[in-house]
């Protein structure tokens, strides 16, 4: 089974973290031969004068240090491909919950900050931070080494390792709650830049350019302030742990005079003790150098892990037969993600093949709500009733296998930037032209698109800004009629369309019946209920009436009197308007 957390990811390259710390433990060792150089230069070549000692001394030196480097450089690598490694095993997850977040919970306009995680992930097991944290355990064998060296030097060196690792400590502890403080900032403000992105026009439009760019100051201003506070912290400890390391490797030499004038010490073992004080104290400050990183990285993980968790991989799913014959919606009860309230109440109706519904009702009746239960974008709540495709539920279904049968129109249409054969196919690589052209006639745009630039093959852009509303809608109209689907559903299908538009909406309405398929239209507007037979009026969430089509429509315009005597509509809904032209 695929690992399904950041965790099970990384625990999955341990024999790769194995051989990192092989190769760190080498290179700790090789590490050394500065120190030792210098203690053989200082104690043996210069009082004897010999060069061919240190020819030999120097050869062996780089030739060692040549090892160390390439171990360096492999150990990189490594680290390098483990980040890869975490990102294959999880980005196809990640971009699932990418998609499937706002379907489930209340989610902003930053919905790919899971793969900006993904990514901060990989970039801080490719830099210095993890080499610091395989380093760190050797601290104590170098340690030892200056102990040997004379037990003053080493406890010199061991208060000042303890110093600089409550450092460590503080910074952990200094940078939890600004590092949480500038994530939530950084957030808002991303969160607000890509809304304003998105309805550039209309602030453009209604003169908004400043009061957007004030309200982006202010959460760039909070931004900043909480990113220069969390960098405040960790620049002024690792300013701290610098001038203390410094310190230390000067104070080394001078405690080395020191003992060398009492003849304690001979002058290689100073020069030998600073360096390996030097290399002793280097892990703890590449750590804090680099601890930003690692708390993003850290806080990324969680995340992942987090948002992961909503989604657990489900087992296989036996393939069903396409639906064919009914549509049954069972006591169905809904509320939008994150929200407790249900926009739709007890909900129930039942559709055999080769019949249509038209769902009228007044705004923030919950007619779009039911629409997106239909197709299973809305999932409902374990008691909150069902809607059933040939009598199995919708999560029997694979995503893949079901949305080959449901044809899908809402609201507000966006397409993507590729071509227009590729958004009328769905993105299906092996779609045959036929098929794509078949569906762009049904919906009446065939004509439309061959008068484009390059046809079928002209790139609409981002959300299909190069077309009009709408050919967009008509375009929207195609993909979802793409493969000949059983359920058909169209959310307000003719709000952009003219009338050439709404003759094309009402033949392809009659042909999905006529083929036995089963298509649900929400309509304010009459020709998009000519050719259903059956109509269901919502008001606050609730099925008011449901029946055969004109029936219903007379008795949504049936006259009442009022308390003045006058003459008023039963129902105050943008039925009537449908009903009046219908």
């Amino acid at each position: 089974m695929a690992a399904s957390t950041v965790r099970e990811c990384l625990g999955k390259a341990r024999i790769a973290f194995l051989g990192v710390g092989v190769f760190s433990g080498i290179i700790n060792l090789l590490a050394l031969t500065g120190s030792l150089y210098m203690l053989q230069i200082y104690d043996r070549v210069l009082p004897s004068k010999s060069v061919p000692t240190l020819a030999a001394l120097t050869i062996l030196m780089l030739l060692l240090y040549a090892g160390f480097g390439a171990l360096d450089f492999a150990r990189m690598r490594l680290l390098t491909r483990i980040g890869l490694g975490l990102d294959r095993r999880l980005r196809g997850r990640v971009f699932e919950a990418v998609l499937a977040l706002p379907l489930r919970t209340k989610q902003g306009a930053n919905g790919l900050q899971l793969v900006r995680d993904l990514d901060q992930i990989r970039g801080f097991l490719s830099g210095l931070g993890p080499t610091a944290l395989f380093d760190m355990p050797w601290m104590p064998f170098y340690l030892a080494l200056i102990y040997m060296l004379h037990p003053v030097l080493g406890a010199f060196a061991i208060v000042g390792a303890v110093l600089l690792v409550c450092l460590t400590a503080l910074a952990e502890m200094k940078t939890r709650a600004p590092a949480m403080a500038a994530v939530q900032s950084g957030l808002a403000r991303s969160a607000f830049g890509e809304a304003a992105r998105r309805n550039a026009e209309v602030i453009h439009a209604m003169g908004l350019e400043r009061r957007i760019v004030a309200r982006w100051r202010q959460l760039n201003d909070r931004f900043l302030s909480d990113y220069t506070a969390m960098a405040d912290v960790i620049g002024g400890i690792g300013s701290h742990s610098r001038t203390l390391r410094v310190a230390l490797q000067a104070g080394v030499l001078g405690v080395g005079a020191y003992l060398a004038i009492g003849g304690e010490l001979t002058a290689g073992s100073i020069i030998a003790a600073s360096i390996v004080m030097s290399r002793a104290l280097a892990p703890i400050e590449i750590a804090i150098a680099n601890w930003k990183g690692l708390v993003s990285a850290r806080q990324s993980a969680k995340r992942l892990d987090r948002s992961l968790a909503l989604f657990p991989r489900r087992e296989e799913i036996m393939s069903l037969p396409r639906p064919s014959q009914v549509l049954e919606v069972q006591n169905l009860t809904l509320a939008p993600p994150g929200q407790l309230a249900p926009t739709i109440v007890n909900v129930s109706f039942k559709l055999e093949a080769g019949e249509g519904l038209g769902v009228i009702g007044a705004s923030a009746a919950g007619k779009s709500t039911l629409m997106r239960a239909l197709v299973g974008a809305w999932l409902p709540a374990p008691r909150g009733g069902s809607v059933r495709l040939d009598g199995a539920t919708l999560d029997q279904w694979s995503p893949e296998m079901l949305g080959c049968d449901i044809g899908y129109l809402p609201q507000e249409i966006d397409l993507f930037d590729g071509t227009v054969a590729e958004n009328v196919a769905r993105l299906d690589p092996n779609a045959s032209s036929e098929s794509v052209i078949a569906a762009a006639r049904l919906a009446g745009i065939h004509d439309i698109i061959l008068n484009l630039t390059e046809g079928y093959q002209t790139r609409i852009g981002e959300g299909g800004l190069k077309l009009s509303a709408g050919q967009r809608q008509q375009l929207g109209l195609a993909r979802a009629l793409y493969g000949d689907p059983f359920l058909v559903v169209l959310d307000e299908p003719n709000s952009n369309l003219d009338v050439s538009g709404d003759v094309a909406l009402t033949r392809a309405i009659k042909a999905v019946r006529a083929r036995r398929g089963i298509v649900i239209v929400v309509a304010h507007r009459p020709p998009a209920l000519a050719e259903l037979n059956k109509v269901l009026l919502l008001s606050k969430g609730q099925v008011q009436a449901l029946g055969p089509r004109d029936e219903i429509l007379r008795s949504v315009l049936k006259p009442v009197p009022t308390s003045q005597g006058a003459v008023a509509p039963n129902h105050q809904t943008a039925a009537s308007a449908v009903a009046s032209g219908a």
